[in-house]
């Protein structure tokens, strides 16, 4: 079985194979180890002379470790602009800017590589479908948020609309200047003869 760090790696370099802007940021940082901790894995890579990563040892010791929640991962992978928001960086700092600036930059043409495999019509319409369903799972994600809201809202009311609670506050706010008002006004009758 081949350890997940150099099956990430593979992966990776493929990425790299074809985009050499990507493979010289890299090679700015040589010999250095990233580990991606991800809670139940880490990922630990070595940046070659030529831009490629490696699996590194267990035991090498990170130059940068980014640690990262599980549960954020599906966030991660919908906004990737703003996956480096998600995560908690320790150690070098140039070189997690390169490794997010990859994130954020490096596509795989899966329609390019799976028309090698299958051919480009079948690839084409293999890339549309997954494209179609993550789209159907991306709107019906937003409508049942969107329905579980209204519910909480109007039928169920569990939470205030932030224009309800501002109405709140500014009657709150009147009543008491009325009531401070009327306590002025019948100490000063209090006063009278």
């Amino acid at each position: 079985m081949i350890p997940l760090s150099s099956t990430f790696a593979l992966f990776v370099n493929h990425l790299l194979s074809q985009e050499h802007w990507a493979r010289s940021q890299l090679q700015k940082h040589s010999g250095k180890v990233a580990c991606i901790d991800v809670q139940m894995f880490s990922l630990r890579l070595k940046i070659a002379a030529d831009g490629f990563l490696s699996a590194a040892q267990a035991s090498a010791v990170a130059d940068v470790t980014i640690k990262m929640q599980p549960a954020d991962l599906p966030l991660i992978a919908q906004n990737r602009e703003r996956a480096f928001s998600y995560v908690k960086v320790d150690g070098d700092a140039d070189l997690a800017n390169s490794i997010s600036q990859l994130g954020q930059n490096l596509r795989w043409e899966a329609e390019e590589d799976l028309g090698k495999l299958f051919g480009e019509i079948v690839a084409q319409r293999m890339v549309a479908t997954t494209r179609s369903l993550l789209e159907t799972a991306r709107r019906t994600h937003q409508n049942i948020q969107e329905n579980l809201a209204e519910y909480f809202l109007e039928e169920n009311p569990m939470l205030v609309r932030p224009a309800a609670v501002d109405a709140f506050g500014t009657d709150v706010n009147k009543l008491r200047d009325d009531v401070e008002r009327l306590m002025k006004r019948i100490a000063k009758l209090e006063r009278l003869p």
